[in-house]
């Protein structure tokens, strides 16, 4: 009979994994400057302490990076993946008018790769530092066998807290209140499903800085956020504008009542090459078409939330029809 069998030799070894969350150390740090957890580093769940609030309510969301996740692999743009994950839940949770405060992340991958997995939390953490939210702990899970070589399966989620006179009520939408977009950074986290398509159908149709601004990372709307509260401004409902598009994140809030939008050309290296390839009305129902963020506000305060935070722009109203019609100025 041969030796016994280890867990290396099955492919897992917890003493790299061990020595990887030690690496990590200086990243997690950046990520408490202000915040910081109650209780060390190291152990089995995070505490935080909310004596601060004086009625706090928890938030929590949940998301990925999507097959977006797959184009970023091939361009070993690993960094922009670990933003992707941070942006995409904390920005949900920003629009209940909550703090992000504790992000936990889950990597899956064949085998432990230390340098890889270094930078997706670099990336992770570039994007909490400037948020002020807590890299608070995470899985990485070592799945030989399961996740392929080439592929790291992500996911992240994130916890909230905010007062509870300061959550945001979108029953509180009125007729005539205005709807203030705030640009997009790229086509974000969503719709790669489609673009993967179109690349592989039209192969060189897109020169490499175009695809390169395809995927710069979802931007973080903290700056609109806190731009709002600093102006004492508090948003009737605010929309992260993810699958679905503008349509489908805004009909959610409204009830008996809708809005006709009116949203500037996307100015994107490369978006009018990918687009002329889609479906005309399909487009709006699946990338955020340059607006990644969507406040609504009383009309008396639409001037504080066009300075909020960078590319701030009037896109409509709230009107008594129904749903949710979209149209790009110009066309």
């Amino acid at each position: 009979m041969g030796g016994k069998l280890t867990y290396q030799q099955a492919g897992v070894d917890t003493r790299r994994a061990a020595a990887l969350v030690g690496d990590i150390r200086g990243h997690v740090a950046r990520t408490q400057q202000q915040r910081k957890l109650m209780g060390a580093f190291g152990l089995f769940a995070a505490a935080y302490d909310l004596s601060d609030y004086r009625e706090p309510v928890m938030v929590t969301g949940c998301d990925g990076v999507g097959t977006k996740l797959e184009l970023l692999l091939e361009r070993d743009l690993l960094e922009t993946a670990g933003k992707d994950l941070v942006a995409m839940s904390v920005n949900d949770i920003l629009t209940t008018g909550g703090d992000p405060l504790l992000f936990l992340d889950y990597i899956g991958i064949a085998a432990l790769d230390e340098e890889r997995i270094t930078r997706l939390i670099s990336g992770m953490a570039d994007h909490l530092e400037a948020c002020n939210c807590i890299l608070a702990g995470g899985e990485t899970a070592e799945m030989p066998g399961i996740v392929p070589e080439d592929v790291i399966e992500l996911s992240g989620f994130c916890i909230g807290c905010a007062e509870k006179s300061d959550l945001i009520d979108p029953t509180t939408i009125a007729l005539g209140d205005v709807l203030v977009g705030y640009a997009s950074d790229s086509i974000h986290a969503n719709g790669f499903s489609l673009v993967r398509r179109v690349l592989k159908e039209f192969p060189g149709e897109l020169e490499e800085s175009e695809l390169d601004a395809l995927l710069r990372p979802t931007r973080l709307y903290h700056d609109a956020v806190n731009g709002l509260k600093q102006a004492g401004v508090k948003p009737k409902a605010m929309s992260h504008i993810t699958g679905g598009g503008l349509p489908e994140n805004l009909e959610r809030l409204f009830r008996g009542c809708g809005a006709d939008l009116e949203i500037p050309r996307w100015e994107l290296p490369g978006i009018e090459k990918l687009l002329k390839h889609v479906d005309a009305e399909d487009r709006f129902h699946t990338f955020n078409m340059g607006i990644g963020w969507v406040a609504i506000v009383a009309p008396e305060d639409v001037d504080a939330a066009l300075q909020a935070g960078p590319g701030g722009v009037v896109i409509g109203e709230m009107v008594e029809t129904e749903g949710v019609r979209v149209k790009v100025s110009g066309e």
